[in-house]
């Protein structure tokens, strides 16, 4: 397969956050209501017209998706010009936008130098399209499956980066102003890079922001957030964000789920299944969904397909079954499509929905399990030695 890369295709109105620039200005662009007030506040604004003036850039930002405070036409300009003098509108930078031959696109994201995410949009997933996004920069898990799993955490990302990401794809998707009618974004799946649950302030934050029915409103029953199991955090994510909630599972017993998803060593299943259970508002409408990727040989058995039915009963549940997606060096293979069929027939009959997922975007590794950036940390004082030496670089 080929892929086309067009970074020049990106919305040319939206423009970008230039870390190499000294004293950049920051952007309002992913802050939430309370953010914006403070910001209001800095430039003069009254105390008793904040929430106002708030509300009036949350509109414009997030409904509009405007790119200039020339556009806010109910803000009078004195206040415009202010905003404009401390403040931009620019989102974080594309490095790479790759379009794969079934119009799956992936967008590398440059958050600060050396600091990226990847981001992709999915076209034709359930009443339109869905939008995959990264909440850590790399993973502490090592699922022994996943690509990110090899790339070690550089750190979470504010609320702020999290909504950006969604505020790229629909500039670059031509989805302003927000509206109900033929919209491309449906639902954000909290799938991308990164474990949510180990950033969940950040995470609660932004579906905050991307759920706002003033904004962007993407209903939260709309978004879902998968955990490869954080066991503490599952419920208090459910009375946070009222989101749905996804469960990466892979294994029906504990010695193999150790291997494949090193977390259950911490959180075994029975503490899984047990904090499932209980997670708020769960009733048929709103359905767990499981994550199963099929590897040949190692969890795709017919054995292993009823001790999954065994494991769930009595929970409300869809099962994804995700063909394995290859990435350089990895140690398994996708299992035979006629075992993964026979797989779902099983588990169908059951009464449980285990729709097969189309992989999709495996030629820009852009499906389930390929994300990774070449992101990696570097201690502070690395980082002070760097900006002392370009300050030093600019001064000649």
């Amino acid at each position: 397969m080929s892929h086309a890369l067009n970074i020049a295709a990106a919305n040319v109105n939206a423009p970008r956050i230039d870390e190499s620039t000294p004293h950049a200005l920051p952007s309002l662009a992913g802050m939430g209501r309370a953010q914006l007030r403070e910001a209001a506040l800095a430039c003069g604004v009254e105390e008793r017209k904040a929430k106002m003036r708030a509300n009036q850039l949350f509109g414009w930002i997030y409904h509009y998706g405007s790119t200039s405070f020339d556009e806010m036409t109910n803000i009078d300009k004195e206040t415009r010009a202010r905003l404009a003098a401390h403040y931009t509108l620019d989102r974080p930078r594309i490095l790479e936008r790759l379009v794969s031959t079934d119009g799956t696109r992936k967008y590398l994201i440059e958050l600060a130098p050396g600091v990226e995410c990847e981001t992709v949009f999915i076209p034709d997933v359930a009443r339109s399209g869905a939008l995959c996004v990264s909440s850590q920069v790399g993973c502490t898990l090592n699922c022994t499956f996943c690509h990110t799993g090899t790339q070690a955490l550089v750190r979470n990302l504010t609320a702020a980066e999290i909504v950006a990401q969604v505020m790229i794809a629909r500039d670059d998707l031509a989805e302003w102003p927000s509206s109900n009618d033929d919209r491309k974004v449906t639902n954000i799946v909290f799938m991308g890079m990164g474990e949510p649950l180990y950033n969940l302030d950040h995470v609660s934050d932004s579906i905050d922001t991307i759920s706002d029915p003033e904004g962007m409103a993407i209903g939260r029953r709309r978004i879902t957030v998968s955990t490869s199991g954080v066991v503490p955090k599952i419920a208090e994510l459910g009375t946070r964000t009222n989101t749905m909630l996804a469960i990466s599972l892979h294994a029906t017993n504990d010695a193999l789920r150790d291997e494949l998803v090193p977390l259950n060593k911490k959180y075994p299943l029975k503490a899984l299944m047990d904090a499932i259970r209980a997670y708020p508002g769960l009733n048929n409408s709103r359905r767990i969904t499981f994550e199963y990727v099929m590897l040949k040989g190692v969890n795709d058995s017919l054995a292993e397909a009823r001790a999954l039915v065994k494991l769930l009963k009595g929970v409300p549940a869809k099962i994804n079954l995700i063909p394995f997606n290859p990435w350089p060096n990895s140690p398994y293979e996708c299992s035979d499509w006629p075992q993964i069929v026979a797989f779902a027939d099983l588990v169908n009959k059951a009464g449980y929905a285990s729709p097969i997922r189309t992989p999709r975007g495996r030629d820009i590794f852009a499906a389930c399990g390929q994300l990774r950036s070449e992101s990696k940390k570097v201690k502070a004082s690395e980082l002070k030695k760097q900006r002392l030496a370009e300050q030093a670089a600019a001064g000649q």
